[in-house]
């Protein structure tokens, strides 16, 4: 089974300057899954990029992951 969680803090500690702060929860009901992923303040314009292109990408990447675990899954950056 594909650890979604795991996936995210990976991508996120990839883009940010502090990777030790990239922190990921999440919350299960049923088949969907929302993740809550928590980064430093000064690395938000990176995880979010322009336009919210890089937060969208990162969303279509953990779509297509929990596709393949038969899973709903839903990404939130804060």
């Amino acid at each position: 089974m594909i650890d979604l969680v795991r996936l995210l803090e990976d991508i996120a500690k990839s883009i940010v300057e502090n990777p030790d702060d990239v922190k990921v929860t999440q919350e299960i009901d049923g088949d969907s899954v929302t993740l809550t992923l928590k980064v430093a303040e000064g690395d938000m314009g990176m995880v979010i990029g322009k336009h919210g292109n890089i937060a969208r990408a990162v969303r279509t990447v953990m779509k297509a992951a929990a596709k393949l675990a038969d899973m709903k899954v839903a990404v939130e950056i804060r």
